[in-house]
């Protein structure tokens, strides 16, 4: 009894741990857009250390994962749980690159004013409900929550297609040079790219629930 104890311990540190590991790539992605749309670079710096801590979270879990696995009796239930969150923090590590992306970019754009013509505030705001929610919902073991990050990539994806109508129509009226254009169209894919881990996420989640992972249709670049 005392080792099921110890175990269902550690389950509940690994639920903490992802939610830690969730609010910094939360965090990141706040402070890439606050970058990226005020060109702060102090901000860009902190999303590099968010990155870092990022990176550093994910082996922890990794670690904690492996102790896991070798508990003598693991429920099956409790052996999806854990499998489930070694693959929801590879795509949370993603999560972190790409808002270092996003800042990154910041250094070249956050000093212009184009990039508030365009709707990448509302894109990065929308990808960063679903982070927040594909996490909340592996914290609650909810499938509705699932339901509800799946549901709100089509929002983000109908951003993108608006994020590239703008910088089409800004070329159009000579208010935007070819680099500029590719800056921003390349943060927007960037913030994509979060909606994109954050389904990954919330579809590992739903693995961890009824055993079964829907065929996925995004790709882990």
């Amino acid at each position: 009894m005392r080792m099921r104890e110890q175990f269902e311990e550690q389950l509940e540190l690994l639920h903490q741990e992802v939610t830690e590991m969730g609010n910094l790539c939360e965090q990141a992605i706040d402070l890439a857009t606050k970058a990226l749309l005020g060109g702060d670079e102090q901000l860009a710096k902190e999303v590099f250390r968010r990155d870092a801590s990022i990176d550093r979270k994910e082996r922890e879990i990794e670690d904690l994962c492996m102790r896991l696995f070798l508990h003598q009796q693991p429920m099956a239930r409790d052996l999806r749980t854990v499998s489930a969150a070694l693959r929801m923090v590879a795509d949370m590590e993603r999560i972190g690159d790409q808002a270092a992306d996003v800042a990154e970019l910041s250094r070249y754009i956050g000093g212009q004013t184009l990039q508030r013509k365009v709707s990448l505030g509302e894109m990065a705001e929308a990808t960063k409900e679903m982070v927040n929610t594909s996490v909340e919902a592996f914290v609650k073991g909810d499938e509705e929550l699932v339901k509800k990050v799946i549901q709100a990539d089509d929002k983000v994806d109908g951003l993108f297609e608006q994020v590239k109508e703008e910088i089409m129509n800004l070329i159009y009226q000579r208010d935007i040079d070819a680099k500029a254009s590719l800056d921003l169209l390349m943060a927007a894919k960037y913030f994509e790219r979060i909606g994109d881990h954050a389904v990954n996420i919330a579809e590992w989640v739903e693995y961890s629930i009824t055993g079964v992972h829907t065929n996925n249709e995004h790709v882990n670049i």
